[in-house]
C-alpha cells in the first residue's frame, strides 16, 4: 500500500513539473507570471491543459482494495475547442478486478451569463456503498484522496443521467439531474423490501442540489474575475427515487446537508468547523445509505492498521463498522500557528475532535451483512504534525466514549498524513 502511495505522488509530481517546464519555455518573460498563474489555477482543478483539451488528472492513478490499482485517462474540451459545446470522457483499468470502468459525456451552454449548461453522459464505474456526493461538488479535486485506499465495498452501475448547471446568483450555484442506474453490489448482499428479496436494483431518481456560499467575494484580477472563499459555506441536496419508474424496483428520497465555516487566519492560528448530516426515508438499500466516513482498516495491531489519514474521516472507526439511515458528524479543527524553523520548513500542527450519531429503522432488512448503530454517539479527538518532510505527517486519533473498545489498542489510529498545496 505504501509503494502505491509513493508511486502515485511520484506520477503526480512528474506531471505537475513536467506540464510547467513545456509551458514555460514557450513564455516570453513578460507573460511568464501569468500564465504560471493560470497553469496553477488549472492543476489545482484537476487539470491539465492542452490547446483543445485538458486532461483530467483524477484519472491517472488510484488504489483501493477491490480494483488494487486503478489507471486511466480522462479530460474534457476546453474553450479553445468551443466556447458553447465541451466533450468529457474517462475510461480506466482495474488491475485486481481485472475490468474497465468508463464514461462518455457531452454539454451545452444555454446561457453564459447564468452559466447554465444542459449535460447528458453514460457511465459504467463503481461506487462506495454508503457515500454520497453533492451535485455540486463536481469539480472538487485532490491530489490524493487518503480513505480510497482502504476501501473495500462497492457497488457496481451503469448510470444515464441528464444535468442542468445553473447560476441562480454568484454565490448560490444549482444543479439538477434525472438519472436511470442499474446498481449491483461487488459483495454478498440483499435487500428485503415488501417480502421480496433484491441482490440488484434499478433505480430511477430526480436530484436537486444548491451550494450557498453568502460570503465570497470576487475581485478582478488581469482582466478575469477572482473569487476568494468567504465562510461559512452551504450546501443542501434532495434526492427522490421513484418506484415504478423507467422500471425502478422500489422508492425512498433522501436530504443531505454540509456547512464548513473556518474562523481565524490561515496564515496564524486559525479553526475550520464542519457539520454533514442526511436522512433517507423509504425502501432504501444499503447501497444509497451512510456510513459516517470511516478509515480504519480490520487488523490486529496498531503498526498493521498504519495507513493515511482522510481530511474529513474517522479514523479509528472501522470501515463497515456502522450504518446509518440517519446521521450527523460534526468535526472542529484548530490549526495551531505553524512552526517556523526556517522560511521553507514550516511545520503545523491541528488539533481534532470528532462526532457521529444516526440510527436505523429496521435493520433486519439488510441481509448478509452485519453491521452496527451510531445511536449512542461516536467520539475520537487527536491530532496532527502535518508537513514534517516532502508534504508527508502523522496523525495520532483516539477513540473514547459510548463506543470504546475493550482492548486499548483497538481504540487507537496511528498514520500518517500527506498535505500539498499549488
Amino acid at each position: 500500500m505504501q509503494k502505491c502511495c509513493s508511486v502515485f505522488i511520484f506520477i503526480i509530481c512528474t506531471t505537475l513539473a513536467f506540464g510547467q517546464s513545456s509551458l514555460e519555455k514557450e513564455l516570453s518573460p513578460r507573460q511568464d507570471s501569468i500564465k504560471k498563474r493560470e497553469l496553477l489555477k488549472s492543476l489545482g482543478n484537476g487539470f491539465l491543459p492542452s490547446k483543445y483539451f485538458n486532461a483530467d488528472l483524477r484519472y491517472l492513478i488510484k488504489y483501493n482494495q477491490y480494483e488494487g490499482v486503478r489507471t486511466g485517462l480522462g479530460g474534457v474540451t476546453n474553450n479553445a475547442f468551443s466556447e458553447k459545446f465541451r466533450f468529457n470522457t474517462y475510461v480506466v483499468y482495474g488491475f485486481k478486478d481485472h475490468r474497465f470502468k468508463y464514461s462518455i459525456g457531452g454539454g451545452l451552454r444555454l446561457a453564459k451569463k447564468t452559466g447554465t449548461w444542459i449535460n447528458l453522459s453514460y457511465t459504467d464505474d463503481l461506487k462506495e456503498t454508503g457515500s454520497t456526493k453533492f451535485l455540486t461538488d463536481s469539480r472538487f479535486f485532490q491530489f490524493f484522496e487518503p480513505r480510497l485506499l482502504n476501501i473495500d465495498l462497492f457497488h457496481k452501475h451503469i448510470t444515464k443521467s441528464i444535468s442542468l448547471e445553473h447560476k441562480i446568483t454568484p454565490k448560490l450555484l444549482s444543479e439538477t439531474e434525472f438519472s436511470v442506474s442499474n446498481v449491483n453490489p461487488t459483495y454478498s448482499y440483499n435487500f428485503v423490501s415488501e417480502g421480496e428479496s433484491f441482490n440488484a436494483f434499478h433505480l430511477s431518481s430526480a436530484k436537486i442540489g444548491l451550494q450557498w456560499s453568502p460570503f465570497d467575494t470576487f475581485k478582478v484580477s488581469d482582466k478575469s474575475k477572482v473569487v476568494e472563499d468567504g465562510y461559512p459555506k452551504f450546501t443542501l441536496q434532495y434526492s427522490k427515487f421513484f418506484n415504478d419508474v423507467f422500471g425502478s424496483n422500489f422508492g425512498f428520497s433522501k436530504l443531505d446537508f454540509r456547512t464548513i465555516h473556518k474562523i481565524g487566519n490561515k496564515n496564524n492560528a486559525f479553526s475550520e468547523i464542519t457539520v454533514v448530516s442526511g436522512i433517507a426515508r423509504g425502501n432504501t438499500p444499503l447501497t444509497h445509505l451512510y456510513h459516517a466516513y470511516p478509515n480504519n482498516i480490520t487488523k490486529q495491531t496498531i503498526l498493521q492498521r498504519f495507513s493515511v489519514a482522510g481530511l474529513n474521516s474517522f479514523e479509528t472507526m472501522y470501515f463497515n463498522e456502522f450504518f446509518s439511515d440517519k446521521f450527523a458528524t460534526f468535526q472542529i479543527k484548530h490549526f495551531l500557528k505553524p512552526f517556523n524553523v526556517s522560511a521553507r520548513y514550516k511545520p503545523q500542527m491541528v488539533l481534532i475532535t470528532r462526532y457521529a450519531i444516526g440510527d436505523m429503522n429496521s435493520p433486519e432488512r439488510h441481509q448478509n451483512i452485519t453491521f452496527g448503530s451510531l445511536k449512542k454517539g461516536y467520539t475520537e479527538s487527536g491530532f496532527e504534525l502535518n508537513k514534517l518532510l516532502f508534504g508527508f505527517g502523522l496523525s495520532f486519533t483516539y477513540r473514547y466514549g459510548a463506543y470504546h473498545l475493550p482492548n486499548f489498542e483497538d481504540n487507537i489510529a496511528f498514520k500518517f498524513t500527506f498535505n500539498v498545496s499549488l
